[in-house]
């Protein structure tokens, strides 16, 4: 992956408490997969950013080998790769995903 881009993305995983790589943006989710990320993360009710895999494709490439995880969604939260859409589910489903992001948000 060129250096650049590493450097975009450790500054967009270390600059934002729960950062969500997706097709499409929280407004306007392009596939399945990426919605349920969205939803899940406003049913919590917390602040997360987004950044669409479409528009770039250094970041949709350079992503999946940044997290050595194939598939898009990618959820990072403080900076720590959580997964993708299934992973999500489980984790909220389990009341993990809450504890997660409680703790993200208060540090």
């Amino acid at each position: 992956m060129p250096p650049e881009v590493k450097a975009k993305l450790d500054s967009l995983v270390q600059d934002n408490k729960i950062m969500v790589f997706m097709k499409g943006n929280k407004l306007m989710p392009q596939c399945g997969f990426s919605n349920n990320v969205v939803q899940i993360l406003n049913s919590l009710g917390v602040p997360f950013e987004t950044v669409d895999v479409l528009e770039n494709q250094d970041i949709r490439q350079g992503i999946k080998e940044y997290s050595s995880w194939p598939t898009i969604p990618q959820v990072y939260i403080s900076g720590e790769f959580i997964g993708g859409s299934d992973i999500m589910i489980e984790l909220y489903q389990s009341g993990e995903l809450q504890q997660k992001v409680e703790v993200a948000l208060a540090s």
